[in-house]
């Protein structure tokens, strides 16, 4: 059975390392696996096709910064990529984001539909379900159940269309293509998006949770290469610090605690918010830039005291299952998806966007015994990544 994935990026960031890892199991349990692919670079091999290249890029960002119409352009790249899908003949796509300037979704589903591909669609965020946003909660707002219209953020988050609001029109025509797929199933990594899910246009549709998934051979406790430092080191971690993953909070948290006492760390910042922290927070947080160093990653993960994600919007972020999985209790915000991964004997949830609360649950873990590394480990063995993707293997074989 040959089986065709589709993502903006492929072995990088989050959705690229799973889509990468998925592919390759699926060769391994005796599927015909490819990727497509929208953007970065890849091994060139024959099961691997880039659909995108930086102009097309580039003048899929300017279609949506004038139009608003993410999702709308490269027509060129996806009338070549649908004969490279003739030439494959695939028995099942397993879509991922589609949005990320690649890729016209008009034109995919219509080639769906037409030549009735099942599709397995993981949505890693909302933008399936919206006519703009890939996230709303922390917006406050809930027109998607409706029709969405006069997008309170279309401006200002992902996918920035600058010049025009063109939210009432994408709704209407991603509700018309997203529909009407014969046989198409829906996995989500979350109850919370789950729950979307079910509220919206997409909600005749059956769906599937299967959690992500963690690298237990990676991520776990290990022996600290550095030596022990004498304030409590509170860790956040993110591959963009935008403002919807909080780093806000982190800022206020640092005029809050004793800096005698606790040091911030935040991986993930870019050039200007290094500059910025580094010259108003010294002393009290260090600010690093990303990391690919995956075994450093762990290093700071076994070094922090606590994992504090103060996300106001996530699906169900893969950073609370590392942190876990090496032994560091988790306190989050109660948002989106990521306080499902958090119990009692792990962690904290408090109330969206409350720095005070978020102060006194860290404060707190000295008086919580029953919060231990041991524990926090144990619920990681929950989210073993080879068994989640094993339930992604179950799926594919329903379809032979």
């Amino acid at each position: 059975m040959k089986i065709v994935f589709i993502n903006t990026v492929y072995k990088t960031g989050s959705t690229g390392k799973i889509t990468a890892a998925l592919s390759e199991l699926a060769r391994t349990e005796g599927f015909e696996a490819y990727v497509a692919y929208g953007r970065g670079a890849a091994p060139s091999d024959h099961y691997s096709y880039k659909i995108g290249n930086p102009i097309d890029f580039l003048a899929h960002v300017l279609v949506n910064f004038f139009q608003g119409k993410s999702g709308f352009g490269s027509k060129s790249v996806t009338r070549r990529f649908l004969r490279w899908l003739d030439e494959i003949r695939p028995d099942v796509l397993h879509l991922h984001n589609l949005h990320g300037f690649y890729i016209h979704a008009g034109m995919l589903f219509d080639y769906i539909k037409s030549h009735n591909i099942p599709v397995i669609w993981t949505l890693h965020d909302c933008w399936p379900m919206t006519g703009q946003c890939a996230f709303f909660d922390y917006a406050d707002c809930d027109k998607w159940q409706s029709a969405c219209h006069d997008c309170p953020i279309y401006r200002t988050e992902y996918p920035y269309s600058l010049f025009k609001d063109n939210s009432r029109r994408n709704y209407i025509d991603k509700k018309n293509i997203f529909s009407g797929v014969r046989d198409m199933m829906i996995v989500t990594p979350s109850k919370w998006m789950a729950d979307i899910v079910k509220r919206s246009y997409l909600k005749d549709y059956p769906v599937k949770i299967i959690h992500n998934g963690v690298d237990l051979s990676l991520f776990k406790p290990v022996p600290s290469s550095s030596a022990p430092c004498s304030r409590k080191v509170i860790l956040g971690v993110a591959n963009v610090w935008e403002r919807r993953k909080g780093l806000k909070y982190f800022l206020e948290l640092a005029d809050v605690l004793d800096a005698a006492s606790y040091h911030i760390v935040l991986i993930g910042v870019n050039r200007k918010q290094q500059r910025y922290i580094q010259k108003k927070y010294a002393g009290s947080v260090t600010a690093l830039t990303r990391t690919s160093n995956q075994e450093e990653l762990v290093q700071w993960y076994n070094r922090a005291y606590v994992y504090v994600n103060p996300t106001l919007e996530d699906n169900f972020p893969t950073t609370n299952l590392e942190a876990l999985a090496c032994g560091t209790p988790v306190i989050t915000f109660n948002t989106g998806g990521s306080s499902e991964s958090i119990t009692d004997q792990c962690g904290i949830t408090v109330e969206k966007g409350n720095t005070e609360q978020l102060k006194k649950a860290i404060l707190s873990l000295e008086n919580r015994p029953d919060i231990t590394s041991s524990s926090c480990r144990e619920q990681a063995l929950l989210f073993d990544k080879e068994t989640k993707f094993l339930e992604y293997i179950e799926l594919y074989h329903s379809y032979c």
